[in-house]
């Protein structure tokens, strides 16, 4: 009885939607600005705070049909100007070079979530070399999103494993070589940093200045933007937390710091999340727990209506309250000062 009365409370404490209505917070779709598509689970690494649960075992891939679906989509709405492509490393799809050249052809802003070290590694199935990828991204002119928790090796390789830090310096350097995140240049080289631990990220822009500062000082390596990204309640960093004892406090931490500005702004007001099978979600992180949009059927790229998405009702949870604590999280960094 006792444990039944705590999970009560608890998920009274965790219920988002009460949140949202405490505040007078309504978060209707705004716009579909963004296609957001993850293209494999696959991935070089096994990273202990990520999302999708990615890893060199992970065999999940878009296959062409969905692809072309996706590319279609593109074709017949304007309003959708970007596209972010994920995974995994979503370089490791046999049809990633096709669908971003694909999608340029479009006219499209064409963003990649790259972790670096694929570009170093390769495949880590079939041995197929990646070290083309910064010449390619330079071709094509991709924003290059880039994974790199911290400025230091220490920190970089307890999150993402041991030679991580290097393997990502070096491909940073072969970036800067083409040159992305020049003064001079339009290639656009973005960092990501994501706390190592259970705790919000400090201020992008401070963070901002002392990872330049710090890259440029030791390696001479430049970049445009840091992004800061909350680390997400769900999948492996939330089993880290419940072995660990943390996750209540996490979850306290986060409803807390709960920041009615960063709620407005979250992303998926103006973007849809596509699934490696085609399924559609209102973000990456609804993609992960398979909160999968649902308009009388299930929602996927076959039967996408962008009338019905910017009018349905977004599906929040607990984990939603990763996205307004502090300064905001969202695929684009911080949401609010």
């Amino acid at each position: 009885m006792k444990e039944n009365a705590l999970r009560l409370i608890k998920q009274s404490i965790y219920d988002f939607h009460s949140k949202l209505q405490e505040n007078d917070i309504v978060l209707p779709p705004i716009s579909i600005e963004t296609l957001q598509v993850n293209i494999t689970k696959k991935c070089n690494q096994a990273c202990l705070h990520c999302h999708v649960d990615a890893s060199p075992k992970r065999t999940e891939q878009m296959d062409e049909r969905t692809i072309n679906q996706c590319l279609e989509i593109l074709k017949l709405n304007d309003e959708i100007k970007n596209l972010d492509i994920t995974g995994g490393a979503p370089e490791l799809n046999p049809l990633f070079n096709y669908f971003v050249e694909e999608a340029k052809q479009l006219g499209k802003h064409v963003m990649v979530r790259h972790n670096l070290t694929v570009t170093i590694d390769g495949d880590p199935v079939t041995g197929e070399s990646k070290m083309y990828l910064p010449e390619f991204y330079a071709k094509h002119n991709v924003e290059v999103i880039s994974s790199l928790p911290y400025y230091q090796e220490y920190f970089t390789d307890k999150q993402r494993g041991k030679g991580v830090f290097q393997k990502s310096i070096d491909s940073l350097r072969m970036l800067n070589k083409q040159g992305y995140g020049n003064d001079d240049s339009n290639l656009k080289l973005d960092l990501v940093y994501n706390p190592v631990g259970a705790f919000l990220p400090a201020s992008q822009q401070s963070l901002e200045t002392d990872f330049k500062k710090e890259l440029w000082d030791k390696y001479q390596l430049r970049f445009n933007t840091l992004f800061t990204i909350t680390n997400m309640p769900i999948h492996r960093f939330k089993e880290q937390l419940e072995r660990h004892g943390n996750y209540d406090d996490y979850m306290t931490k986060l409803i807390n710091a709960f920041n009615p500005s960063a709620a407005n702004g979250v992303m998926c007001r103006s973007l849809v999340s596509v699934g490696y099978d085609g399924k559609l979600y209102d973000c990456d992180f609804n993609q992960m727990l398979e909160m999968q949009i649902f308009n009388g059927k299930p929602v996927d790229v076959f039967n996408f209506n962008v009338t019905y998405l910017k009018n349905r009702n977004i599906l929040f949870d607990s984990h939603c309250f990763g996205c307004t604590a502090g300064a905001g999280s969202s695929c684009g960094g911080a949401i609010a000062e």
